[in-house]
Parts: structure tokens; sequence; C-alpha cells
């Protein structure tokens, strides 16, 4: 049977909570860590390398263990890609975590997560399996969008952003919260402890993840190990330790934390719907007189292109690119397969295309807001996002418009 218990000093000073867990034969030792305290990588790194430990296990996905050792996997963008498969948001955010990440480590002296790079080291030194047991990113950040209904998305986006891009200096506060938590974490915080949805989806849903995927790799281990080291935040010790010593291997559930939600069918439908009304509404429109037609779709025109163009100049894009923009979204607006963020940010790319060094300095520039509109990804970024929303702010101001001019004619 899986037993858990504390592992002893886990009180004193010089170690950092602890928790083993025993089951089928193995000895998972669970070392919770701080995220910005040197001490606790210290920790990690000794322990990882002891060799009592034949695997070592890390709170890290692939992403965001690729973002930690190779700082220039950025230039690997395809930008045009990146918008043509709707990732513009997810990159853009995920840019936003690690500039925040960087401020950290500017502020405090020391990079927060370097426990899971040095006990990755000590690991790989002597050459014990590492394994990577943390769900990807993007996929938490996908879920995390999905587990707010539709009236909490928008806020939720703004406000993140904001936080994350506004502050110079992090505050004593979020500092706290990182001894317990990780970047993204803490990132949602606030909105977490509000939200028992997002709470679930940042903290729950990852503690069994990474007790299922502790599970697979002792499942698939060539030799297998008879004590494992698992390295993980301070906030997940408890659940983890939980979810280690109740669950079984559950292949079926691992699969289904590992992918996003399939969105609900209305919010499919709900363009072709507002689409259709405005359509109508202009039909009516002329029907009625070309005059009212005219001044109906002129007001169309006007909100719809001026809201997006709006969001162009917000983004300091090119000037052909805000022009564009104004002619596009209007048109846009009413073909739900193209959007006018897509059309704004090609503009741009042709116009200034980055270059290479845009792509270097990319993690290091976005650490400061205004590095945003300095570095053309990034800038190309905030085009194709305030270009979308000044278009779909557009599209509901001016279908209301359109039909206001119906009633009141």
């Amino acid at each position: 049977m899986p037993q858990t218990r504390h592992a002893e000093g886990t009180n004193t000073p010089a170690q950092g909570p602890r928790e083993i867990v025993e089951r089928d034969g193995v000895r998972f030792t669970l070392l919770g860590t701080a995220h910005v305290s040197r001490a606790s990588a210290e920790e990690a790194r000794q322990m990882a390398g002891e060799t009592r430990f034949d695997a070592v296990a890390v709170e890290l996905c692939e992403t965001r263990r690729q973002a930690m050792r190779d700082p220039e996997h950025l230039a690997k963008l395809d930008l045009f890609q990146v918008f043509r498969e709707g990732k513009a948001g997810m990159v853009a955010a995920t840019l936003a975590l690690g500039a925040y990440q960087r401020r950290l480590s500017e502020q405090l002296g020391s990079e927060p997560g370097a426990e899971m790079r040095w006990a990755e080291d000590a690991a790989r030194e002597r050459q014990a399996p590492v394994w990577l047991v943390d769900r990807e990113v993007g996929i938490t950040l996908r879920r995390v969008y999905r587990s707010q209904k539709w009236w909490q998305r928008l806020p939720m986006i703004a406000g993140l952003f904001t936080s994350l891009l506004s502050r110079e200096k992090v505050d004593a506060q979020q500092i706290e919260q990182l001894k317990e938590g990780d970047v993204v974490e803490s990132s949602f915080r606030e909105l977490a402890e509000q939200s028992p949805a997002l709470h679930r989806t940042l903290v729950e849903e990852r503690d069994h993840y990474m007790a299922q995927r502790l599970l697979s790799e002792l499942e698939n281990s060539e030799s297998r190990p008879r004590e494992v080291l698992v390295v993980v935040g301070a906030g997940h010790l408890k659940g983890l330790a939980d979810a280690l010593k109740n669950q079984a291997r559950d292949a079926q559930r691992e699969a289904e934390l590992a992918t996003t939600p399939p969105p609900a069918r209305w919010p499919r439908y709900l363009p072709w719907v507002v689409v259709a009304i405005i359509l109508s509404g202009f039909a009516l429109g002329f029907a009625r007189s070309p005059e009212l037609g005219l001044r109906m779709f002129g007001d169309w025109v006007l909100i719809n292109g001026g809201l997006s163009a709006l969001g162009a100049a917000a983004a300091l894009a090119h000037p052909l690119t805000i022009l564009g923009s104004m002619l596009a979204a209007p048109l846009t607006s009413l073909n739900p397969t193209i959007g006018a963020g897509f059309v704004a940010a090609a503009i741009e790319l042709s116009l200034r295309r980055p270059r290479v060094a845009d792509f270097q300095g990319l993690r290091d520039q976005v650490v400061h807001w205004s590095g945003w509109w300095r570095n053309r990804v990034a800038r190309t970024l905030l085009v194709f996002l305030f270009v979308s929303l000044g278009s779909a702010a557009g599209t509901y101001l001016g279908g209301f418009r359109v039909f206001e001019h119906l009633f009141s004619a």
C-alpha cells in the first residue's frame, strides 16, 4: 500500500519542506522548493547529485525547459505561421510571463526556477535519468482560458497583461507568492483566489498530472528505480503527495489532462449569426431608401474601421498598416474566416520585416513595457492583438449603430 509521511528535518531551517511517498516498491522523495530562493536551488542541486536517487523528476515541461536552456529559441519563430495557426495570443502570453520572470531575476539576483535547472544538471552529471513531469505551459494557459466563462475571459486577459507589463519592479507580495508557486501561478493568483475553476486548473490538475507522469515514467523505465527525487514548488507538495499516494496509473486520465477541452459549439456560430443580422440590417436599410442604406454603411465603415485603425495606431504600427486596418476591418468583420488582426499583422510584417537582431533581443527587450513597442517581433504581436480587439469592438458597436438607424428612421 502507498504510504506518505514527512521526512525527518522538514521543519529545520536548513531544509525545504519534504514528503516521502512509498508505493509499489519505490520511494519517492518530494522536495518542495521556493522558486525565488538560491538556498532552494542549492539544496535541489545537492540532493539531485546524491547517488541514492536512481532518477530525478523536475516540475518542468519541454517548452519551459527549452526556454530555460536555449535563450535563442525565439529566433526560430515563424511569425506568419504563428498568426495563421491562431497562436499569437499564446506567444504574447508566453513572452509576458518570460518578461515577468526576467524582471524577478534582475530584482532578486536569483533566477526563478533555477532549482529545476540545477537539479537537472546535477542528475545529468552522474548520468541519472531526468523526468520532465509538468504539463505543457501552453496547454495549461489554454485550459485556464477555457475554465472561465466567456464574459470573464477579456477582463482576465487584460488584467494579466496589465499586471505583467506594467510593473518595472515586482512587489513583495508577489515575491512571497512565488515562494510557494511558480511564475504561472503567481500571475493568476489574485484571480485564482476568487475562482475555484481557475485554482483547479492551475494547481489541482497539475498535481494530478504530475502524479500520472511519475507513474508513467516508472512504468516505462528500462531498469525500475528504487528511489526517485521529485523537485516541485512547495505549493504542489501536499497535493502531489496525496495524488501519488491515492491514484492508480490511468493513461486515459493523463491524456485528458494533457489536452485542451474542445470549445463550446455556440461561439463557432456566433460570428455568422452576427454577420447575418448586420447584413439583414443593411438590406432593410437600402430597401427603405438608398440614402438610409448609405448612412448605415458609412457609419459601419467609420466605427469598425476607425476602432481597428486606433488599435493599430496604439501599437505604433506603420502608417500603411493603420490605413490597411481601417480599410480591411469593415470587410473582414463580415467574413468570419479571416480576421482584421491577421491582415494588419501581414501588412506590418511586409513593411517592417523583423531583423535577426529583433529575434535575438526579443527576450531581453520585452522585460520592460517600452520594449514591446521597440522590438519589431513584439510590436507585430501587439498589432495583431490590438487590431483584433478594435475590430471586435467595432463589429458590435457598428452593428448597434446600424439598427439604431433602422429604428429611428
